[in-house]
C-alpha cells in the first residue's frame, strides 16, 4: 500500500508539474504575444515620429521658399521705392528751379509794364504795329502774367 500511496501521491505531483509546465507555457505564450505586440506598437510608433518628422522638414522647406519670396519682393519694393524717391528728389529741383524762372519772368514782365522810363516813353510798347507777328511787343500775351503752380508738376 505505502507503494500505492506513493505512486498515487506521485500522481498529482505529475499532474501539478503538468499544469505548471502548462501554465509556464502559457504564461510564455501570452509573453511573447505582449512582446510582439509591442513591438508593432514601437514599429508604428517610429512611423509616425518618422512621417512627423517628414511633414517637418518638408513645412521647413516650403516655409525657407516663402521666406525666400517675401525677401525677394522687400528687396524689389525697396529698390523701387529708393528709385522713386530720387525721381522726386529731382522733381523737387526742377520745380524749384522753374518756379525760380517763373518768378523771373514775372519780374521781367512788370518791369516791361511799368513806366519807369528806362526805355524811353511807354507808350512805344503800346502802339498798334502794322504786323503783329513782327512786333513781339505788342502781342496781347504778353500783358498777361505767367501763371504756374507746384501741383502741375504732381503725378
Amino acid at each position: 500500500m505505502a507503494s500505492s500511496s506513493g505512486t498515487s501521491s506521485g500522481s498529482p505531483l505529475i499532474q501539478n508539474s503538468g499544469s505548471e509546465e502548462d501554465l509556464q507555457a502559457l504564461m510564455d505564450q501570452r509573453k511573447r504575444k505582449r512582446m510582439i505586440s509591442n513591438r508593432e506598437s514601437a514599429r508604428r510608433s517610429r512611423m509616425r515620429k518618422q512621417k512627423h518628422l517628414d511633414d517637418l522638414t518638408a513645412q521647413v522647406s516650403q516655409l525657407r521658399k516663402e521666406n525666400h519670396q517675401i525677401i525677394t519682393s522687400i528687396n524689389i519694393t525697396t529698390q523701387r521705392y529708393l528709385n522713386v524717391e530720387a525721381d522726386n528728389s529731382i522733381l523737387r529741383v526742377q520745380i524749384s528751379e522753374l518756379s525760380k524762372r517763373l518768378e523771373s519772368l514775372n519780374d521781367i514782365i512788370g518791369f516791361l509794364n511799368s513806366n519807369n522810363g528806362v526805355f524811353g516813353d511807354s507808350s512805344t510798347f503800346n502802339e498798334p504795329a502794322p504786323d503783329s507777328f513782327l512786333n513781339p511787343w505788342s502781342m496781347p500775351y504778353l500783358n498777361q502774367p505767367v501763371m504756374a503752380s507746384a501741383e502741375i508738376f504732381h503725378y
